[in-house]
């Protein structure tokens, strides 16, 4: 674990909720003088039980911290002291999510650099959120993207959920990094070989995001054992 500090937040919000949050700042944390990073993390589905302390969270925690991130995990609406209802279809999670990231815009100086990285189902609203204004860079890091249940995940939202991964895409301040094993349990390789394709075809051209897309054999869904440096080593790549 590398070295840093961490404060724990009651964060509220323009959308009427109160998150319940943990600021991770980096050993090197800069002054207001100077510029700085930040990533929001986003966990898998609260409906079963999802929350901001989620191992995998914990992997991509690390490795941006040695990036020189400053780290913001939360509980998402209804889960832990965070207020609110869990939505169904993921809309006004999506919603608080933007909030989020105005509030730590607002809240750390000078940041040049936001990553939105979700996890299973918090992939499918960390994609919701769109590329920011210049001068600050995006990035979307999607780990572990919920193909196969994505439907009921949305409460069958599915087409709005393609379009919106399709708008980032399509933007070419965007950077995506699409993380995923070939034995994940709920998505069969067959279908993330379909759906990856689809991706880049939407990429193809001139002025486009660019999509990284990280594969990892015999890797599950929950990133166990080995699957853990995998996990940090595509992050660390791809994150700048």
């Amino acid at each position: 674990m590398p070295p840093s500090s961490s404060e724990h937040l009651t964060i509220p919000l323009s959308t009427g909720v109160e998150l319940e949050a943990r600021l991770h700042k980096p050993e090197n944390a800069r002054t207001s003088a100077s510029t700085n990073k930040i990533a929001i993390c986003l966990h898998p589905w609260s409906w079963l039980g999802g929350r901001m302390t989620d191992p995998v969270l914990g992997i991509v925690k690390d490795a941006l911290l040695l990036k020189g991130y400053h780290v913001l995990r939360y509980n998402s609406r209804g889960v832990g002291r965070s207020t609110g209802r869990a939505s169904f279809t993921g809309l006004a999670e999506g919603e608080d999510l933007e909030a989020l990231v105005r509030w730590a815009l607002g809240q750390i100086p000078n940041v040049t650099n936001v990553a939105i990285v979700g996890y299973s189902h918090g992939s499918l609203i960390a994609s919701l959120h769109p590329v920011l204004e210049p001068p600050v860079q995006t990035q979307h890091i999607l780990i572990s993207y919920p193909l196969g249940p994505r439907g009921w995940l949305t409460l069958f939202k599915s087409s709005h959920y393609t379009a919106k991964l399709s708008d980032l895409l399509r933007d070419p301040r965007g950077r995506v990094l699409i993380v995923h094993g070939d034995n994940d349990e709920f998505t069969s390789a067959g279908s993330y070989r379909t759906w990856v394709e689809e991706l880049q075809k939407v990429t193809q051209g001139e002025a486009k995001a660019q999509l990284a897309i990280s594969l990892f054999p015999g890797v599950s869904h929950f990133w166990h054992g080995l699957g853990q440096k995998d996990l940090e080593d595509a992050i660390a790549s791809f994150a700048v």
